[in-house]
């Protein structure tokens, strides 16, 4: 079965550090863009990073860059987002979407074919 799902969330205070895994199970992420995206009530869901299957080339929004990395292990079908230094602002359901279209990874949640269900990751002191 082709899904996606997501794991890692939780609950840090302000500077502390997570780590969510998104298993991408019946897929070969040689071939499709993986995107890390959030939301909170009331707002639209954001991109945070995504990476492109063919050439793992990376892209992270301004408001993450230098915080967060978002990595991958073909062998295993999965991608990893460190998380460092997070803020309240950072607050928010954490979604893992699979696009499997040949292009570069995109901001566009339009362009995802697969989600997961979202993991809680709650930055509060």
């Amino acid at each position: 079965q082709r899904q996606v799902v997501e794991s890692g969330g939780g609950v840090v205070h302000p500077g502390g550090s997570l780590s969510l895994s998104c298993q991408a199970s019946g897929f070969g992420l040689d071939y499709y863009q993986i995107g890390w995206f959030r939301q909170v009530p009331g707002k639209e869901r954001e991109g945070v990073s995504c990476i492109k299957g063919s050439d793992g080339s990376l892209n992270y929004a301004d408001s993450v860059k230098g915080r967060f990395t978002i990595t991958k292990d073909n062998a295993k079908s999965m991608v990893y987002l460190q998380m460092s230094n997070l803020q309240p602002e950072d607050t928010g359901s954490y979604y893992c979407a699979l696009d499997s279209h040949p292009r570069s990874c995109t901001f566009i949640p339009g362009a995802y074919d697969y989600w997961g269900q979202g993991t809680q990751v709650t930055v509060s002191s």
